[in-house]
């Protein structure tokens, strides 16, 4: 594997993270540094899904957001979450810190 970010090494177990969810494609886990009340994280688990960012799209990885804004739906759906924030950083100067493409799942309702 040529990439190796801090969420290469959680979707292979390598370093834990509190998990909340999870499918054959996408994993969601707490944030960190939580900016809300729950903030989770969502990643597409598979290599050939993997996309730094969303400046690197291409039409063979253009499902990847669409992928893990469904999965944050599902959760939320499945958790009684009514009003929730998704948000993309995209880049450095966009607030992107680590380049492994994910989704911000923000909402002032905790989890049940």
């Amino acid at each position: 594997m040529t990439n190796d970010t801090l969420f290469h090494k959680i979707v292979r177990r390598e370093i834990p993270a509190t998990v909340v969810y999870e499918d054959d494609d996408v994993m969601a886990f707490k944030d960190i540094h939580p900016r809300a009340t729950t903030h989770l994280l969502f990643i597409a688990k598979k290599e050939k899904d993997f996309v730094p960012s969303i400046i690197d799209l291409t039409e063979k990885t253009e499902h990847v957001p669409l992928m893990l804004i469904r999965a944050a739906q599902k959760f939320a759906k499945e958790q009684g979450i009514e009003g929730y924030k998704l948000t993309f950083h995209v880049g450095k100067a966009g607030g992107q810190e680590i380049f492994y493409l994910h989704l911000h799942f923000l909402s002032d309702q905790k989890l049940s």
